[in-house]
């Protein structure tokens, strides 16, 4: 049984939702997105109510991912996603430039990360509390396409994942970090 399959999704008000046979485009104030449809679910659109069927029992996973693609599109057109990641480090930085990312992560060359379209970033850089002056930039990444904001974040936390000792490295903001305790030196 899929529990998330058969929740009912609500369209607000200003969204458009066309249900073709194979993807569903969703229309709102944001922009416009497509939503895969597997073969053997179906979507109904009733009023403000969108309904995800399927043929059979076994198509139970693929009904809550049908429901889901679907819940998130209409989440993106209306309020959007962010996604908030953190470069720390000493001489670690991140500077926006337009449509690129200019990452400074103890390499020889700065790295140059394009951002691709429809994903936006802004930086920010906060002064952290030691005894040494050590600045933590927080990029904040929007977009309306959950999968394309996720994968950007993904590919920027490969860049320099975080060290296990120090916690130095590009994190994710919302993710806490174990760090491991290192040598006692007796």
């Amino acid at each position: 049984m899929s529990r998330i399959g058969k929740k009912v999704i609500t369209v607000p008000p200003g969204v458009t939702v066309t249900v073709g046979e194979r993807e569903l485009q969703v229309k709102g104030p944001k922009g416009t997105l497509t939503s895969p449809v597997p073969e053997g679910i179906s979507f109904k659109l009733d009023g403000d109510q969108l309904q995800a069927e399927r043929a059979s029992d076994q198509l139970a996973a693929k009904h809550g991912l049908a429901r889901a693609l679907a819940n998130n599109a209409i989440v993106g057109v209306t309020e959007g996603f962010t996604q908030q990641m953190d470069v720390v480090g000493v001489g670690y930085k991140a500077d926006v430039q337009g449509k690129r990312i200019v990452f400074s992560l103890g390499y020889s060359h700065p790295i140059d990360f394009a951002l691709p379209e429809g994903v936006e970033a802004k930086a920010e850089r906060i002064a952290t509390k030691s005894s040494i002056q050590q600045y933590q930039t927080t990029l904040t990444l929007s977009g309306i396409d959950k999968q394309k904001l996720g994968q950007v974040a993904a590919e920027m936390h490969k860049l320099r994942k975080p060290d296990a000792y120090k916690g130095k490295g590009v994190r994710y903001a919302d993710v806490p970090l174990k760090l491991k305790p290192g040598k006692t030196g007796k």
